[in-house]
């Protein structure tokens, strides 16, 4: 069997009839499909993907934002209030004296046993123009000597508006022991003509602001470190110094 490879009797015979010759494909398949991936080729570098941020997401920092600023805002809101207040009331502490001190029992029994009755007078100045205070009842009086209870009574109650000074008189009593040393002691001061003495006061206070708020008790403690004189009843007795500490507890 002989073909005929010249180009021009092949295109003679094409058209003559009973010979047929096979057209060329229209698609050629370059691979096997059995070798194809859907991975990128090696040299073919891969585009980077940009997300688009969630709806969700960007929602949340929002209000998380306008949560601070709304914080941010009520802060200084407050502060501003505290500084008007301030400058409105134009708060001063009070201040406070013994200014009188008279002994009208003070024995010693033989068994050391000391008898004690004392009268106080307790200054308290109030120097605001628009706070007042008030002294509740439950206030106490004590008056010791190095740290032993000499005797104790009861603050009065009472209301102190501004600019106000008030005087009010505490009857103390008491029995305590005073043992060999501290009666030693308290003959040596009052040979001396120097008795220290300390007057603990504690009271129940609240406050009036601008006559119309009032605010929450308080308990304000006064520590008085005195030098008397003498200590012998029926004598005028000398405050010969004072000092003066006073804490407030919430």
């Amino acid at each position: 069997m002989s073909y005929d490879l010249n180009p021009h009797h092949q295109h003679a015979m094409a058209g003559e009839p009973g010979h047929w010759q096979p057209s060329p494909p229209r698609y050629v398949m370059l691979s096997d499909p059995a070798s194809l991936s859907l991975q990128p080729p090696p040299g073919r570098r891969n585009v980077p993907r940009y997300y688009s941020r969630s709806p969700r997401r960007r929602h949340s920092c929002s209000s998380c934002a306008c949560f601070c600023l709304s914080l941010l805002l009520l802060l200084f809101l407050l502060l501003a209030l505290l500084v008007y207040l301030f400058f409105f009331l134009d708060p001063k502490p009070p201040s406070y004296s013994v200014s009188h001190l008279t002994v009208s029992a003070f024995d010693l029994a033989p068994d050391l046993t000391l008898r004690a009755e004392l009268s106080l007078s307790v200054r308290a100045e109030n120097p605001n123009s628009r706070i007042a205070i008030a002294y509740a009842s439950g206030g106490a009086v004590q008056v010791a000597y190095h740290g032993a209870e000499l005797c104790a009574g009861r603050l009065p109650a009472f209301f102190q508006g501004h600019h106000n000074t008030t005087t009010v008189s505490v009857v103390l009593k008491g029995e305590s022991p005073l043992g060999a040393g501290l009666h030693r002691a308290l003959k040596e001061s009052a040979g001396s003509g120097g008795i220290p003495l300390q007057v603990y006061v504690k009271v129940p206070v609240w406050l009036r602001l601008a006559e119309k708020v009032d605010l929450r008790t308080v308990k304000v403690s006064v520590l008085c470190s005195l030098v008397v004189d003498s200590l012998q009843p029926n004598r005028k007795v000398s405050i010969k110094s004072a000092q003066y500490k006073f804490n407030v507890e919430f």
